[in-house]
């Protein structure tokens, strides 16, 4: 899966994922041939460490929706920032207007003016690189996506965004509602889920600016009904802050992504039919009081259809967020090891072999702490330290906060017990000899 560059000309640059839709059709597994014979055959050995970060500009990922019973396309939204103006924000407010079963709001000044003080236009100025007939260059593009201020203490504001939206930056410059441009920095990443932490020191924002920033307040995104009122705010075509209104159309569509490394992952998100355009990605999907239910992040693409935008539920974010703005990354000294190397168990595989989703364990690195905590071959991990593991890319994000020494608690379906699942203690240590 190559990465393309197109050139849409005026200043605006595209930097694309190729979508992720092999084309495959399933096959009836031959006689006696089990999930485990594939496994070995394709010899597919994943490490638990290592991520490539690349610049995504407007990315082409794949969704699968049941409602056409295929794979469409479905793209991450932000935009080109060349010419754009600044970017206002997004909060909420108390009282805001409601929906009813018999009215339906026509004006929803009232919610997005409290809210706009907490969104941000988040500029990720990066390098792209050329392959042409004269050899390679590289040339600095800007690129904009939106952000939501969701927490803040005595050092730093933190924004919430896509990991697409901040991937491959140079340098990032956070936008907000008064005008006013900071340099931030990444806080933290996670490409399995499309999530990113953003932060700027409170001491480089003017007082004009802090007096004017608001925190977004969030909403439970478990008790969002499908047909209740949805806004989509954010940084549309990087022109600056635009609302666009609909409802939820559906819960728990599971879209199928790309990650910074290529490996595929799967997430459930929100559907909406507001409009979702480029640079909206991490903007805020909001309910009629004003509440964040949904960080932005994609939309389909598809001659067939229209109106089908996609949101991270944030009840689902929060934990992931809050772990980056409490913890650092840990360093390539003090980073935690498991001990294992395995295969990314599919949708399609757990059906058709009748295996759990997770991550098959083909070796065990002898003295690790996965040896130690009796974690075999052929047995899958479902769950990691309270978070639920379907790739080794969703394993590498949660890892990486983590130091050798630490005890976490991983759920193990056990080959050995027909896949029963048991939780097991495990203190990670650094990274064996004979697996480096």
């Amino acid at each position: 899966m190559s990465d393309m560059y197109n050139n849409q000309g005026q200043g605006e640059s595209f930097y694309q994922w190729t979508p992720y839709d092999d084309g495959r059709q399933p096959k009836k597994p031959k006689k006696q041939k089990t999930f485990f014979n594939k496994i070995g055959q394709t010899a597919l050995i994943a490490l638990v460490f290592g991520l490539i970060a690349g610049i995504t500009f407007e990315s082409v990922i794949t969704v699968s929706h049941k409602m056409f019973g295929r794979d469409v396309e479905i793209e991450q939204t932000e935009t080109s920032d060349d010419e754009s103006g600044p970017v206002t924000s997004t909060d909420t407010t108390e009282g805001a207007t409601t929906v009813s079963n018999i009215d339906i709001a026509t004006d929803v000044s009232d919610i997005t003016g409290n809210v706009l003080p907490a969104i941000v236009q988040v500029t990720n100025v990066g390098l792209v690189e050329y392959q042409t007939f004269f050899g390679t260059y590289q040339q600095e593009v800007n690129q904009a996506g939106s952000g939501i201020i969701i927490s803040q203490d005595d050092k730093n504001i933190y924004i919430a965004t896509n990991n697409h939206v901040v991937s491959g930056a140079e340098t990032l410059t956070i936008t907000f509602s008064d005008g006013e441009a900071v340099e931030g920095t990444i806080k933290g990443t996670d490409s399995s889920c499309d999530l990113a932490v953003v932060s700027v020191p409170v001491k480089k924002i003017p007082e004009k600016t802090l007096s004017t920033i608001k925190i977004a307040t969030l909403g439970d995104s478990d008790k969002v009904d499908v047909g209740e009122f949805a806004i989509v705010v954010g940084n549309a075509m990087g022109y600056g802050t635009s609302v666009t209104t609909g409802i939820v159309s559906a819960k728990d569509r599971e879209v199928s992504v790309e990650d910074d490394a290529g490996n595929v992952v799967n997430n459930k998100l929100i559907q909406t039919d507001a409009a979702v355009n480029p640079g909206n990605s991490g903007g805020a999907l909001l309910n009629a009081k004003g509440e964040v239910i949904g960080i932005v992040s994609v939309k389909l693409v598809d001659t067939r259809t229209e109106g089908m935008g996609y949101a991270i539920p944030i009840s689902f974010a929060w934990d992931i967020i809050k772990q980056m703005i409490d913890n650092d990354e840990v360093s390539a000294l003090d980073a935690s090891y498991l001990g294992i190397a395995g295969y990314d168990v599919t949708a399609e595989d757990a059906e058709k072999y009748d295996v759990p989703l997770g991550i098959y364990v083909m070796k065990v690195a002898k003295d690790s702490g996965a040896e130690a905590a009796g974690i075999e071959e052929k047995d899958v991990i479902t769950s990691f330290n309270g978070r639920t593991v379907t790739s080794f890319s969703t394993l590498d994000n949660i890892m990486k906060y983590i130091p050798a020494g630490t005890t976490v608690d991983v759920t193990v379906a056990k080959a050995s017990n027909n896949y029963k699942e048991e939780t097991v203690q495990v203190t990670l240590t650094h990274k064996a000899e004979d697996m480096r």
